[in-house]
């Protein structure tokens, strides 16, 4: 007999759950540098409209699947189908696609909790130097923290989902916001911080272009944890009287201001450290301005504050991101769980084991993929150029497929599920949906134009990643 499918406790719980999910590593770096370098507030606005009006349908059906079906992605598709062979595609999709991803994801996180170690060690200068992160990267150390990484995060994951992942989003996403509010409000007071502000907020129309408003769309889309499968396994522990488009707009309000606001943390404390600082010259990857960049200007803040002050504030800073990157990782490895105790009929922490062990070997893969094996190093070539094994699974699994994947729950809402059904479900827990301008908006997006703007993206990213063809 099989087990009763756990829940969420509270919608509350939900929410938080969610939105830790949604809150990355991108949230708090990429998207600021993002910003910045795109137009500032005129980016900002661009990618809000991205949020609310083509990635919050879309999350409003990954929902809608998987609390329906009361099933992981792959369970689904093949129950909401009715067994349809091509459906069932979409859904192994979306269950190889957060594998994968985490995958690459355990391998930064690792990196993180290790630059975390060195500040709390007092060794910010050394971090602060540009041979630094080569070096540590390909020290044996990382796969020590590589196991504890993984300890942490499966631990959490063994409790369930009301007592491991809910109780760790209620404990560790108040504490994210907290600490994010407070190093922005001590930043807010250094010196030229004004000048990262007015970048930052002030429209600048003029840098908008064709591949602005596509990296705008972009990383609203990846921000929000789409195409991973993550929200349609969520939506299966949700309570049936919970509000799916009020608890959307709650996840998506909150991934929104958590980016914004790091934005107010990131870009004053750039030009504190250099006002007259060229921001073409940021680099776009996450990685180098965690790693690389920002070090620099924490050591720098020594100025003001002291050594002991700076290692503290960038301790803050590495915790802070840590938490993020763990709150993500949670939500990710949940979705091959949840396929294996549903279509495997395994427990959780049989589950546990198996998916840990098979990420743990290619976790390695992607960590020794930087030096430390030359053929994990120069694995393939991708448009010409030499790929590591790292590089290729961020490329294939988190660049291409998840827009891919946006695109298929469109069609198959709309198209092979049915809007009627659809809405019947936005509608239990939420009367006031029925009829209203929202719901028109919904079901006339997911089925025209949403998917079309996913699928330019989608081909675009190939053109560009795959072939070095750029459209624009």
């Amino acid at each position: 007999m099989a087990a009763a499918r756990e829940h969420f406790g509270s919608r509350l719980g939900f929410v938080l759950a969610a939105a830790g999910s949604a809150v990355g590593i991108g949230n708090l770096v990429a998207f600021p540098v993002a910003a910045t370098k795109s137009g500032g507030g005129a980016f900002l606005l661009v990618y809000a409209l991205f949020v609310f009006f083509i990635c919050l349908p879309v999350m409003m059906a990954e929902l809608s699947l998987g609390r329906r079906s009361d099933k992981d992605p792959v369970g689904a598709y093949r129950q909401l189908s009715g067994g349809s062979g091509p459906w069932r595609i979409p859904g192994w999709l979306a269950l190889i696609t957060p594998f994968m991803i985490a995958v690459f994801y355990l391998v930064v996180t690792v990196w993180i909790l290790g630059y975390l170690v060195e500040t709390l060690r007092g060794n910010l200068d050394q971090l602060a130097t540009q041979a630094h992160f080569k070096q540590f990267i390909n020290s044996p150390i990382v796969f020590l923290y590589l196991v504890i990484v993984m300890l942490g995060i499966n631990g959490i994951l063994a409790l369930g989902v009301k007592d491991g992942i809910e109780r760790a989003a209620k404990t560790l996403m108040p504490t994210l916001f907290v600490m994010l509010l407070g190093l922005v409000i001590f930043v807010l007071t250094r010196e030229n911080a004004i000048v990262g502000i007015k970048y930052y907020l002030i429209p600048d129309f003029s840098q908008l272009d064709a591949r602005v408003v596509n990296n705008a769309m972009a990383q609203a889309f990846f921000s929000l944890s789409l195409g991973m499968g993550i929200m349609i396994t969520y939506g299966s522990y949700m309570k049936k009287q919970d509000s799916i488009p009020g608890s959307a707009r709650a996840v998506a309000i909150t991934d929104t201001l958590v980016a914004f606001t790091a934005g107010l943390l990131i870009l004053p404390s750039i030009f504190h450290f250099n006002p007259q600082i060229d921001t073409t010259t940021l680099s776009d990857s996450s990685a180098g301005m965690i790693f690389l960049f920002l070090p620099k200007i924490f050591f720098a803040l020594q100025e003001s504050i002291g050594y002991f002050g700076a290692s503290a504030f960038a301790s803050a800073f590495f915790f802070l991101v840590l938490v993020a990157a763990i709150t993500s990782l949670v939500s990710i490895i949940e979705v091959p769980l949840a396929t294996l105790r549903d279509e495997g009929g395994m427990g959780r922490k049989k589950s546990i084991y198996t998916v840990a062990a098979i990420q743990l070997v290619l976790a390695i893969g992607c960590a020794m993929s930087f030096g430390m094996a030359d053929w994990l190093t120069s694995f393939v070539q991708v448009a010409g150029k030499d790929t590591s094994f790292f590089a290729l699974v961020e490329l294939i699994f988190y660049s291409t497929i998840l827009p891919l994947n946006g695109l298929l729950v469109c069609l198959f809402v709309i198209y092979k599920w049915k809007r009627a059904n659809f809405d019947k479900e936005l509608q239990q827990g939420d009367s006031g949906f029925a009829g209203s301008l929202f719901q028109r908006y919904v079901n006339f997006s997911l089925g025209t134009f949403i998917p079309l703007i996913l699928l330019l993206v989608f081909i675009i990213t190939v053109a560009d990643k795959y072939f070095g063809y750029s459209f624009f």
